[in-house]
């Protein structure tokens, strides 16, 4: 089976060491997480994970299977990229001498769509958000031409491109399955 990027999205209430007992899970598989991202979701009280591991299908269902088991866990799913709208955020240092030997840079912040976040007589620094590939790109161009003194980039964030949070209809048929009792 062929390995492709898969998005793992869990739902709980901010529990603390859940993501210890998660990322136990992607350990004992001897998974690799390229990318963690941790937020509040659309629903109050509850939090969503955003995972993003390389592997095949079968696999990924078996850990989002693991994860449901959890105690803690309300839900988790998987997903592919054509499933998702998702972006990461990069923060791009360098150093403004290098910069402005090199004239304009209205070049870059047009092709590469970023931002200049923080500008001083030591350092510059971009902001790009954007997919992988753009937000790498955009630091190989740096790193030939100026050289990066420093370099972040996010966890993945993502939504799915369905109309509401998949945990929402979840909810929904547990409020429904309630009142009807």
């Amino acid at each position: 089976m062929e390995k492709k990027l898969y998005t793992i999205t869990v739902f709980s209430e901010n529990t603390v060491g859940l993501l210890n007992q998660i990322t136990i899970i992607f350990t004992r598989r001897a998974l690799n997480i390229e990318t963690l991202s941790v937020s509040q979701s659309a629903i109050k009280g509850i939090h969503k994970f955003t995972i993003t591991i390389f592997s095949t299908q079968d696999v990924v269902e078996k850990v989002v299977k693991q994860i449901d088991k959890r105690v803690d866990i309300l839900k988790s799913y998987f997903n592919t990229d054509e499933d998702l709208v998702h972006q990461e955020i990069a923060l791009y240092k360098v150093a403004t001498d290098k910069l402005l030997a090199l004239g304009s840079v209205e070049n870059w912040i047009r092709d590469y769509n970023t931002r200049i976040l923080e500008m001083n007589e030591t350092f510059v620094v971009f902001q790009k958000a954007g997919h992988h590939d753009e937000t790498q790109r955009f630091f190989e161009e740096l790193s030939e031409t100026v050289g990066v003194l420093q370099f972040i980039r996010s966890g993945r964030v993502a939504i799915t491109k369905s109309k509401v949070e998949r945990l929402s209809d979840m909810l929904q048929a547990i409020k429904k399955y309630e009142i009807e009792e």
